[in-house]
């Protein structure tokens, strides 16, 4: 496993540096403090993980979040930060960002969640979950005659999980010995049944469900 780590603040990227270490024994951690030393290792290897701060002397980590997400699409970025805005939240998530984690917290609280990645959950911190549900909560299209909001069927539900866990169409069609082609079109049958539109939403939508723990 290889983790790529972008923190400019030396104390905070060598306590990152050492909890990775601990949670993930045989990954290999490739440390940046600027995002032309990340844009550089991300040219040069491939990364299982990263963990990308946004705030950077030489610019916003989101670009190294959209970079990670079209150089490698299994790559799972997660976003730690001091920023717990919309204005921030949102962008990062729409470049790729599969979780988002806020630096205010103790670091038994950030270990914890980034130890959600093991299990394959999006590690959130819950004020960040809670502004997630509230916003797509806000934008969901009433049910209706002409929208109806049905169950999943079992295979959709596998599906559903899948995707939520950062897995690409390609992938999954490997694990459940199905064509790239059906998996889209059960992906586009889940997104129209729980109205929803991203992998964030997917995400959210797993965790309620109770999929990652069934």
């Amino acid at each position: 496993m290889s983790i790529l780590l972008l923190e400019d603040l030396a104390e905070i990227r060598v306590w990152l540096s050492q909890l990775l270490a601990r949670l993930f024994p045989q990954a290999q951690v490739m440390a940046c403090a600027r995002c032309d030393q990340a844009l550089r290792c991300i040219g040069q290897h491939r990364f299982d993980l990263a963990l990308v701060d946004l705030g950077l002397p030489d610019g916003s980590g989101l670009a190294v979040v959209e970079h990670l997400r079209q150089a490698n699409t299994v790559t799972q970025t997660v976003v730690v930060t001091i920023y717990d805005d919309d204005e921030h939240l949102f962008p990062a998530l729409q470049a790729g960002a599969f979780g988002y984690i806020l630096k205010e917290q103790n670091r038994e609280q950030i270990e914890q969640q980034l130890q959600r990645i093991r299990q394959g959950e999006p590690p959130l911190s819950p004020s960040i979950a809670r502004r997630l549900i509230s916003h797509f909560k806000q934008a969901r299209k009433p049910a209706s005659a002409d929208w109806p909001q049905m169950a999943l069927t079992e295979r959709e539900t596998d599906v559903l999980l899948r995707v939520a866990k950062g897995f690409t169409l390609p992938e999954i069609a490997v694990q459940l010995s199905l064509s790239r082609y059906t998996i889209a079109d059960y992906v586009k049958q889940i997104y129209r049944k729980l109205n929803i539109s991203s992998r964030a939403e997917a995400a959210l939508e797993a965790q309620r469900l109770g999929l990652f723990r069934s």
